[in-house]
């Protein structure tokens, strides 16, 4: 995964996001499924990117220091957040972009009451709260279950 600097163009907000890489960045971004979080508009574009160094002599702690200069420590702290991700979504159905609705429809005795995962926009999200529908934002980026982090 790699986080991206994103400005919404809009109002000049600045936030990151995560993405599997560049090309996934521009096909969701296509889709329409990058918002400003802070506005919901979806006029974003990659901001300009800057290394998150401190001044030299400043390392800013042992932390910083093991994350900068140990891969083998990243690679465990990303395999940890893999792992977690999958033990949260276990027993979940991936729906996709399909979320909205699939959350939609449960609410409404539509469809067989289940757990969930998937993506939507700010919009939809939104609208589903304002319906009296109970989502929650997951705190790792997720991806279809043919794919790991």
């Amino acid at each position: 995964m790699i986080v991206f600097d994103l400005k919404c163009t809009s109002q000049g907000h600045v936030f990151e996001a995560w993405f599997g890489s560049s090309e996934a960045f521009e096909e969701q971004r296509g889709r329409g499924l990058v918002e400003c979080p802070l506005c919901g508009s979806r006029d974003v574009a990659k901001a300009v990117m800057a290394p998150r160094v401190g001044p030299k002599g400043n390392r800013g702690g042992a932390a910083t220091e093991a994350f900068s200069s140990d891969p083998e420590a990243v690679k465990a702290m990303m395999a940890s957040i893999a792992e977690t991700q999958k033990k949260m979504l276990e027993g979940s159905d991936f729906v996709g972009d399909r979320f909205a609705d699939e959350a939609r429809a449960i609410h409404l005795g539509e469809a067989d009451a289940r757990s969930i995962h998937g993506q939507a926009t700010k919009a939809q999200t939104d609208s589903l709260i304002e319906d009296g529908i109970k989502v929650a934002p997951l705190p790792f980026p997720v991806v279809e279950p043919s794919r790991e982090n």
